[in-house]
């Protein structure tokens, strides 16, 4: 920029040499000005790659200084009278800057001194606030609004800052608002407040809330005089991603093939898989579920396959079926299929193939006809190429895959979601519900819900409970942060390295800083996987992911 001044180099080049050299004196290594009353002025001497932090400091103790070269030869002197000039002229330049900045900008901006008085006010100010430039500026801020309203006071007084924070100044306004105290020498001289009126965007949203509730009230009166539901009527979302989904998922309902459900945890891999299975085979055939991922190794055969009385030690006298043989005629989902053990991949194989298998303990082949639909968060082929999970197993499941989206990449998803848990809770716990505030649906819509649908569920289901009295309020919602301030700050001062003189491609610094951050909380946790996403703030799927992308390999424990 025009006023960025780092050298004293800078300098000369934006202010003309006249001098002559004639009249500079070098004696006993020091250089001496001679003036027009031949009277002999002592100068500095500075060479021309030191920083403009050092010039202004020479001009303390000296009225002249004499710039040199690398070869120590003078190549330019400054005087006091020579600098104050330049300083000027800086300065208007700055607040030329400075002023057209404010006259460009559609927001409205104010920036106020340690006093509290208006030194700017912008077009965008008027427009919201009412209040003139003319009347306002110099004045206190506080003759015109009420104190307690004010948050650009919290960052002059207490030096808070805030990035896009919800505020409603009046009832009928509503702004978003960046506010940051404004520092020299480490003292708080002054702040700056930005807002922007989402008043309009709050009103849209709170109509569309109301009308997804109806919808949703006029959908469930539809579906009570249907005889044949939608199975698919319990994934909700009109997005387009969604939508893609649903549909895709529609096709498989003709056939009895696989199919491999892929998503974060939180997404609704089972909510879908449920939906095929009745669009499939309707809601007279088994559906059975295990979760690959919470059965003890030692007892999955049983739970698969069933077991003969007497089969092992505590085993039931009568014997058991196993899931696959409950699930005769119907579906068996299997999610976290990337959990199952690897010897159980082998026979689960086999009874995929074959379509048969033995009971533990037992002699008779038992025959079998079902559907699989597994589901997983984990990257299989990253498991295939560690050896944890079977390659063969991989293609017989993965016949179709269905990937669901995450929350984040549907957020229009938000209202009806919200809506229908909210409708649930409601009746579930008897508690109408007449009253939602327009902050609290900012605040979910501004969210990125890293563990999906369950984690909006159970804050719909908190603001239920918390809503004795009807009304849905803001301090009723949960921390939606993805980790605390201050963990998040520590994490990132201990792995970012001090910036150096080497810049590489903005893809490649990012994924450099990345690597440093995710190599750091693994270490702070000592490879915990579960715990290194926690401290994150993301899933475990997401962990792996990138783990992946960045080529980074991970600890043995995990």
């Amino acid at each position: 920029m025009i006023f960025s001044i780092r050298t004293i180099n800078d300098v000369l080049i934006r202010i003309p040499q006249k001098f002559n050299p004639r009249l500079l004196k070098f004696s006993c290594g020091e250089y001496f000005l001679e003036n027009e009353h031949e009277s002999m002025i002592p100068c500095s001497k500075l060479k021309e790659d030191h920083s403009f932090e050092m010039l202004i400091g020479e001009f303390k103790k000296f009225s002249t200084v004499v710039v040199l070269n690398q070869k120590n030869e003078p190549v330019g002197v400054l005087t006091c009278q020579q600098m104050l000039y330049f300083l000027y002229c800086l300065y208007q330049q700055l607040t030329a800057f400075y002023q057209t900045v404010l006259l460009t900008t559609d927001a409205s901006v104010t920036v106020v001194d340690r006093d509290e008085r208006v030194l700017s006010w912008t077009k965008g100010a008027e427009k919201i606030f009412s209040v003139k430039h003319e009347d306002i500026i110099g004045m206190p801020i506080t003759t015109f609004f009420n104190r307690n309203n004010l948050e650009i006071l919290q960052s002059l007084k207490k030096g808070k800052n805030l990035i896009a924070h919800y505020h409603q100044p009046r009832s009928d306004l509503f702004v978003l608002i960046n506010s940051n105290p404004v520092y020299f020498n480490d003292q708080i001289i002054g702040a700056v407040v930005s807002e922007t009126d989402i008043t309009h965007q709050v009103i849209l949203n709170e109509k569309l809330f109301n009308m997804s509730n109806e919808v949703h009230r006029l959908e469930k009166e539809v579906a009570r005089y249907k005889s044949s539901p939608d199975p698919f009527h319990a994934v909700k979302g009109k997005s387009i991603a969604i939508t893609k989904t649903i549909q895709l998922a529609k096709k498989l309902c003709s056939v009895k093939s696989s199919v491999l459900i892929l998503g974060e945890s939180g997404v609704g891999k089972e909510v879908f898989a449920k939906a095929i299975h009745e669009a499939s085979s309707g809601s007279r055939t088994p559906f059975l579920s295990i979760n690959c991922g919470a059965i003890p190794a030692s007892l999955f055969e049983s739970e698969l396959f069933g077991y003969e009385r007497g089969a092992f030690s505590g085993a039931d006298q009568k014997g058991k079926k196993g899931k696959i043989e409950m699930a005769k005629g119907g579906t068996l989902f299997l999610d976290e299929i990337g959990e199952m053990p690897l010897e159980m991949q082998v026979k689960l194989l086999r009874v995929l193939q074959e379509k048969k298998y033995y009971r533990v303990g037992g002699e008779k082949e038992v025959n079998i006809d079902f559907r699989v639909i597994a589901a997983t968060n984990r990257n299989l082929q990253d498991l295939m190429a560690q050896g944890k999970f079977r390659e063969d197993l991989y293609y017989r499941l993965n016949v179709v895959t269905l990937n669901i989206p995450p929350l984040r990449g549907r957020h229009e998803d938000i209202i009806e979601l919200t809506n229908s848990f909210i409708d649930e809770f409601s009746l579930a716990y008897e508690r109408p519900i007449y009253e939602f505030s327009p902050e609290v649906l900012h605040e979910m819509l501004q969210y990125h819900w890293p563990g999906n649908i369950r984690e909006l569920r159970n804050v719909s289901e908190r603001l239920v409970v918390f809503a004795t009295d009807g009304l849905i309020k803001k301090e009723y919602l949960p921390s939606l942060k993805s980790s605390t301030p201050s963990k998040t700050k520590e994490l990132l001062s201990d792995a970012l390295p001090e910036a150096d003189d080497v810049i590489l491609p903005l893809k490649e610094e990012m994924e450099r800083h990345e690597k440093m951050i995710l190599k750091k909380a693994l270490n702070l946790v000592n490879g915990n996987k579960a715990e290194c996403a926690k401290l994150l703030g993301i899933t475990r799927a997401t962990l792996y992911n990138r783990l992946k992308r960045l080529c980074l390999e991970l600890p043995p424990s995990l």
